[in-house]
């Protein structure tokens, strides 16, 4: 079973205005092209309910045909119906009455009030045919004319008129005989109408009507018309067939479509879903026989405007309704444009295949490789309508996989095929030339590119122009595929590859031209590609207090050592120091971390913080070095003067650890650098050690986590153990 989409109703009636647009009367009547069905949104607003606009069919009581005339005419129907023989057409003899146009309108022919069925009127407009022979010569020198030549002017035109009438099983033709005054008939003028009444249809039937003269002067008038079914007119109560029939309404849920079949328990009925094609036969989709009620899902993938909904009770003769709810929907119209293909049909055809019809116009197209857009070409195809499954030709005299055919819609683009694309390969780089030809053998040739049409000698700076003499000298040696012609123009495709083979050696020479520039840049810098791959350098600078706070800033070095860093801690050139002594290493390596571009740290305890206060108070007089390894007491002649002289921000980074000092407690003097407490603000710190740009700030998340999980446990460490550091006066330890 299809799953799909649907529309919403209830239990009712819901009518389309009668042919006369909605009029009642004898000249409620709508000419061929003017009747429009049922709108299927209308029907879906309405929920299949009564509304204010919903119009009842004139009732004619009585089985008898009648026919009357409008003003000026007189009018005789013949009792019963005759032959319908149109024979030839023959000259007119003179002046004749013919018919010029039919137009329907539908009532009701009632034998009582609630016993009812569907009848169409028709009304013929006449007009004269021919015209009256010219006067003789005689008359124009005051000869008195004949006065039996004047007889024919007082008389009357007269015409038997057939009016044919086809709904299968039904055929019928009556015979109309009518005139006119002569006097009142000028040749080409409408003399009026007569209307008959009428022929009874069933609901839902095609109807043909043809109409004629005997003898026939013209070609025979015809018109073809689909009558509404019992929903769409206000006929449930007239006429007794639509009374037992399952009422439809239709339901949209999401992208469900619900349909919902309002009949009792014990009822069967037909239900079919087809695909209503304007040109040629419906073609089913889906056919059941169910019981009611029912209530049927479609997916909206299976909707396209072309579907009809038809169902009818399984009894002799009953009456089908039909609904194709879906032409106005956007998803039906969506889902048909992508099912839509076109179709190379050799040598030179193409189709255009879809389920439905389509309100589409094609054009052809040349596509440049590169996937600019296509460029219409007027001639040889001019934008024309397009016959859904017909097949079309292209006037061409070569075909060429750059040649595409676009389908468009309203002016929107829906299709493109490049038609030849599979036979004869993909799209190839040549030049699309436009060859216009003038008066004594004059012509002019432009090359199609994509800022328009460039005359090959033009000083334009295109690639066309560049070339304009060798795609000229192409040309006239017949290197070109001639594509199309006619008597003004001509298409021709001249292939580019020489010139492209051209370009390319010289791209090929130009990179490797670039190559042995970038491999010299290389090795000019390799020395600096080498340092940069090691990481910026970093010089920790700590007061040796004890081993515990040893142990952390060892912990620390270690952990930054893992991330793209070259850390430099004096715990690891102990040999170095000893030798050197801490002032002669610390300017050394001072030196060669700031040339590298790389910062000091500064690590802030209470011993150090307790040194800054002594050296800032009394001088370096007042301070000796602690111990033979310690840098830092060492480092402040140097350090002391960066920061006096405004020399230290972005050579120098502060940090402390938290549960050691307050950040109150680092000098003010050094607070003119970022400094960071650790490690709560690990990652701002180590964002400032890298260098700018290195890692994202995602990745730099994660470093911070690693080394916080390599430092937290010796911080702990220092924190628990008995007689833990702190600092006097305004350094106390940090009871939080």
């Amino acid at each position: 079973m299809p799953t799909g989409l649907g529309l919403s109703g209830s239990r009712g009636t819901v009518s389309a205005p009668p042919f006369g647009g909605g009029r009642t009367g004898p000249w409620a009547l709508v000419s061929p092209g003017t009747w429009k069905m049922p709108v299927p949104l209308f029907l879906l607003s309405l929920a299949l309910g009564r509304s204010p606009m919903v119009l009842s069919l004139e009732k004619l009581m009585g089985p008898q045909d009648t026919a009357r005339c409008s003003p000026g005419l007189s009018c005789h129907l013949w009792d019963g119906d005759v032959l319908c023989l149109p024979g030839s057409i023959v000259s007119a003899p003179g002046p004749v009455l013919v018919p010029t146009r039919l137009q329907t309108e539908l009532v009701l022919r009632c034998h009582q009030e609630t016993d009812c069925d569907l009848c169409v009127r028709v009304a013929i407009h006449l007009a004269v045919h021919g015209h009256w022979e010219e006067p003789k010569d005689e008359d124009k020198f005051g000869i008195a004319a004949d006065p039996e030549l004047e007889e024919p002017r007082n008389a009357f035109l007269q015409a038997q008129v057939v009016l044919s009438f086809q709904a299968y099983p039904t055929a019928r033709c009556v015979l109309l005989e009518v005139q006119v005054r002569a006097a009142l008939a000028r040749p080409g003028q409408s003399v009026g109408s007569v209307v008959f009444d009428c022929f009874e249809a069933a609901l839902g039937a095609e109807v043909r009507l043809w109409s004629y003269t005997q003898p026939r002067y013209q070609k025979e008038l015809n018109l073809t018309q689909q009558l509404p079914d019992c929903k769409g007119l206000e006929v449930r109560d007239s006429i007794q067939s639509c009374w037992a029939l399952p009422w439809l309404s239709v339901s949209a849920d999401g992208d469900d479509v619900h349909l919902v079949l309002d009949v009792s328990e014990e009822q069967h009925f037909g239900l079919s879903l087809y695909w209503n094609h304007v040109q040629g036969p419906t073609k089913p989709w889906w056919h059941s026989n169910l019981t009611g009620p029912q209530n049927i899902t479609l997916n909206h993938t299976d909707l396209f405007p072309c579907l009809c909904i038809q169902v009818w009770p399984l009894e002799p003769d009953s009456v089908r309704t039909s609904l194709c709810p879906f032409r106005e929907d956007p998803r039906a119209q969506g889902n048909l444009w992508r099912a839509a293909r076109l179709r190379l049909l050799p040598p030179r055809g193409w189709q255009l295949n879809a389920p439905c019809s389509l309100l589409a116009e094609a054009t052809l197209c040349w596509q440049a490789p590169g996937g600019g857009p296509c460029q219409s070409l007027v001639p040889p195809l001019s934008r024309t309508n397009v016959t859904v499954n017909k097949t079309l030709e292209l006037p061409l005299l070569n075909a060429h996989p750059n040649l595409c055919v676009q389908v468009s819609s309203w002016e929107k683009l829906q299709l493109q095929e490049c038609l030849w694309a599979d036979s004869l390969g993909a799209l190839k780089d040549d030049m699309l030339l436009v060859e216009t030809r003038g008066p004594q053998d004059n012509r002019s040739l432009c090359a199609l590119e994509p800022s328009g049409c460039t005359p090959l000698l033009s000083r334009a700076s295109t690639r066309a122009a560049h070339l304009g003499e060798q795609l000229l000298q192409d040309l006239q040696s017949g290197q070109c595929l001639q594509l199309w012609e006619d008597d003004l123009r001509a298409l021709w495709a001249c292939p580019m590859d020489k010139y492209v083979h051209q370009r390319w050696a010289l791209v090929w020479l130009a990179c490797l031209l670039l190559a042995s520039v970038l491999f010299l840049l290389f090795l000019f810098k390799k020395d600096h590609v080498k340092a940069a791959a090691k990481g910026r350098a970093a010089l920790l600078l700590y007061s040796a207090e004890d081993s515990g706070f040893e142990r952390l800033v060892g912990a620390l070095a270690s952990a930054l050592c893992q991330l793209p860093l070259r850390v430099v801690v004096d715990l690891w050139s102990r040999r170095e120091l000893s030798a050197q002594g801490p002032l002669a290493w610390f300017h050394a390596q001072r030196h060669q971390t700031l040339q590298d571009g790389g910062v000091v740290v500064l690590l802030f305890s209470p011993g150090a913080v307790a040194l800054c206060h002594e050296w800032l108070q009394d001088g370096a007089a007042a301070s000796a070095p602690h111990g033979p390894h310690d840098a830092f007491a060492a480092s402040l002649s140097c350090v002391l003067p960066d920061f006096l002289q405004g020399r230290a921000p972005g050579r120098y980074v502060g940090a402390y650890f938290d549960g050691l000092l307050h950040s109150e407690a680092v000098p003010a003097l050094f607070r003119s650098v970022p400094v960071f407490s650790l490690p709560s603000q690990l990652p701002d710190f180590l964002g400032t050690l890298q260098r700018p740009g290195s890692p994202r700030p995602g990745r730099l998340g994660e470093r911070a986590k690693q080394v916080s999980r390599v430092l937290q446990p010796s911080l702990d460490q220092l924190l628990q153990a008995p007689g833990a550091p702190g600092y006097p006066g305004d350094c106390t330890r940090d009871g939080t």
